[in-house]
């Protein structure tokens, strides 16, 4: 009996994120309430509240189950790109941007995170979660280039934190315009060839280099 509770448990917990997806995309997270989406799920507020305790805390379980750029790289494992770090890290971006491409949930979840967030109080707990997330994955993404350059895949004066932002500012930025007008390119045709050009400025730009090298 207790084995079937908590498969219940844990199919009511999908349904409430499930409907979240749906009522956060249609009506901006802003304008949803924990009613709304009570309503949508088929279930109480008090069934909500019973796993979640906010919609903060919804809004993060929900982002939790698509791999978000950001999220990606501060998860991986250091093993995974010890032999070939810049191509792990030329991996990982093709792999979000073709899912963000080829995954409904995926896309619906990037979709309310870049268009239909309205986050305007910093000290509102999904701004500070999307902060930490933000400054975790620029660090990650230093880190793995300080091996890259250790493996001579990188110039030795390049500026870490400068690549780390230019890198973030492309992929950031096509993907924003690719959920802004879908129809505009073919997002996952070109992730690969968008990454390849990225990586290269890297390579070649001197104004990415460190100043007293």
């Amino acid at each position: 009996m207790a084995r079937c509770t908590k498969e219940e448990a844990l199919e009511t917990r999908s349904r409430i994120i499930d409907a979240a997806e749906e009522v956060f995309h249609a009506r901006g997270l802003a304008q949803s309430s924990l009613s709304d989406v009570a309503l949508a799920a088929e279930v109480t507020r008090g069934a909500i509240y019973w796993h979640f305790k906010n919609k903060g805390d919804l809004f993060d379980a929900m982002c939790e189950r698509v791999r978000l750029p950001m999220e990606a790289l501060m998860a991986a494992p250091e093993d995974k790109f010890a032999d070939d770090p810049l191509g792990h890290l030329r991996n990982v971006w093709v792999f979000l941007l073709q899912d963000a491409s080829n995954n409904p949930r995926s896309r619906k979840v990037l979709d309310i995170l870049f268009l239909k967030c309205e986050l305007v109080d910093p000290n509102d707990p999904i701004w500070i979660r999307q902060q930490e997330c933000y400054l975790k994955g620029l660090a990650n993404m230093e880190s793995i280039f300080k091996e890259a350059i250790a493996r001579e895949q990188l110039p030795s004066d390049l500026d870490t934190r400068m690549a780390a932002l230019t890198l973030h500012s492309h992929v950031i930025g096509l993907l924003s315009n690719w959920l802004f007008s879908p129809s505009s390119f073919d997002l996952a045709a070109v992730a690969e060839a968008q990454i390849d050009a990225c990586l290269d400025s890297l390579r070649y730009a001197k104004s990415l280099r460190l100043k007293n090298a």
